[in-house]
C-alpha cells in the first residue's frame, strides 16, 4: 500500500488540534483532534488518540478513541480495546475481539450497488382442519 517516497508522520500525545486536517501518506497520531480529517494516505490512530470528527481516508487503522463516522476507500482495521461511537463504511473491515463499537457499518469490498435481499420462498396455504360432530 505505501508508494516509494511516501511520507510517515507522527503526531504525539500532547498534540491537541482543532480543525480540519488534510495529509499525504502515512501518519501516526497519538493525540486529541476536534475536527475532521480527509487524506488519500494511512492513517494510524494510537492508544491515545481522541478523535471528535470524521475522519476519510484511503485506510484506517483504530487504537484509540473515534468519536464520529469514518470511510476507508481500502480498509479500516479496529483493534481491540478501540472505542468507536459512529457509522463506518469501508471496503475491507478487521474488527478484534474487545472494541466498543456503536454504528452502522457497510462493508463493499466489490463496490457493487447494493441489491435487494432475496425474498423467502413462499409457504403453501395449511389446509383446514376437519372437525367430526
Amino acid at each position: 500500500m505505501n508508494t516509494p517516497g511516501a511520507s510517515k508522520n507522527t503526531l504525539s500525545s500532547d498534540v491537541e488540534i482543532k480543525g480540519h486536517m488534510k495529509f499525504a501518506g502515512e501518519l501516526t497520531f497519538e493525540g486529541k483532534l476536534d475536527g475532521e480529517i480527509n487524506s488519500d494516505g494511512t492513517l494510524i490512530l494510537g492508544d491515545t488518540a481522541v478523535i471528535t470528527g470524521n475522519i476519510n481516508a484511503t485506510s484506517v487503522i483504530v487504537r484509540g478513541k473515534v468519536n464520529g463516522n469514518v470511510v476507508a476507500k481500502d480498509k479500516l482495521e479496529i483493534k481491540s480495546k478501540a472505542e468507536l461511537f459512529g457509522d463506518i463504511r469501508a471496503a475491507k473491515l478487521a474488527i478484534e475481539e474487545g472494541v466498543t463499537f456503536v454504528g452502522k457499518t457497510e462493508v463493499n469490498p466489490n463496490k457493487v450497488a447494493p441489491s435487494a435481499a432475496p425474498r423467502p420462498p413462499s409457504m403453501p396455504a395449511a389446509e383446514p382442519t376437519k372437525r367430526s360432530p
